[in-house]
């Protein structure tokens, strides 16, 4: 049996980008019987840009209820806070002591910010040993990542790789990265990727009236109602063709190329498509915001069983740098 562990941003609420590249993907994943999946809210890792500890809480509600939402079975895998895991931070202070200062300085994470070293907090500079902590606890074999988190993976096994070969057998279970070559970028409103950063996204849950309002911002051409238009390049349609059927996506882009069809109608009928896919999702979401009781079993429930598997991986651990 694999053990695949996840991690889940709470950056932010999830957005479509978030539901197509990540969550769908994950659960599905879970549901094969093969599978062991381990998925964690890293809120920890959020407090190297988010400060304010109630909006923190607030996006924790809203990613744990958005995996909920869509049908995450936290009674066959293990869903929870990493701030609910102290271990997390126990590793992670060991394996700042055997991480070389190049390694960190090497990560995307940190160079992408090292030209002004006032923003960066020691935090975000060791941001890749609570990462590989959060892996190593679990003795998880598949790690589901992006191109972009291929480094961190391969940095992971290099301090595993260290104290393997410090105490002289394995103490830790190297990783592997397990890259989706067929995950596509999903555009965002402006053609850009999708992603909170750019204020770009769509979030899939909220009311309906202002879903609709986000949807009709989405970037278009001028090309008149009355004259063709070309569906491969207009976001709208790009949008509607990763949720609609392909018959429904033919019907679409036909009526790009016949002309009479304006951008408008496009956008009305990606907006009557989100709220007819994920109708139930949105149901289940807002039950869950609106239910901390039901939501905090949810999770409490996870984070029991995380515990159970990382405190035999923390006491192995201390028993071979001489804390126990």
């Amino acid at each position: 049996m694999s053990r695949i562990l996840t991690g889940i941003q709470s950056s932010g609420r999830p957005h479509l980008g978030n539901v197509l590249g990540a969550i769908k993907p994950a659960i599905e994943l879970s549901q094969q019987p093969e599978n062991e999946s381990f998925l964690f809210i890293a809120d920890q890792h959020s407090l190297t840009t988010i400060k304010d500890g109630a909006l923190r809480r607030e996006y924790i509600r809203a990613v744990a209820s958005a995996w909920l939402a869509f049908g995450l079975d936290t009674t066959k895998n293990v869903f929870w806070r990493q701030s609910h895991v102290p271990e997390h931070t126990e590793l992670a202070w060991y394996l700042n002591c055997y991480t070389p200062f190049p390694m960190l300085a090497n990560a995307h994470s940190f160079k992408d910010k090292s030209e002004r070293l006032s923003d960066v907090n020691a935090g975000l500079f060791t941001y890749p040993c609570l990462m590989a902590a959060d892996i190593l606890l679990y003795d998880a074999n598949i790690i589901p990542v992006g191109k972009d988190q291929k480094q961190h993976i391969e940095m992971t096994r290099d301090m595993a790789s260290a104290v393997n070969n410090q105490v002289g057998e394995e103490v830790f279970v190297l990783p592997e990265a397990q890259i989706d070559e067929r995950i596509m970028t999903i555009p965002g409103i402006d053609g850009q990727k999708m992603s909170k950063s750019y204020n770009n996204y769509i979030d899939i849950f909220l009311p309906a009236n202002e879903l609709y309002k986000v949807i009709k911002k989405i970037v278009s051409d001028s090309t008149p109602l009355e004259e063709p238009k070309n569906p491969d390049t207009d976001i709208t349609f790009k949008l509607y063709a990763l949720l609609a059927t392909d018959e429904k996506v033919d019907t679409m882009r036909q009526n790009y190329l016949n002309g009479g069809y304006g951008y408008g109608h496009a956008k009305k009928e990606l907006y009557e498509l989100i709220i007819h896919q994920f109708a139930e999702p949105r149901e289940r979401f807002t039950y869950y915001m609106e239910n901390n009781d039901a939501l905090e079993r949810e999770l409490r429930l996870g984070e029991e069983k995380a515990r159970a598997v990382a405190s035999k991986t923390i006491q192995r651990v201390r028993e071979k740098f001489g804390f126990n």
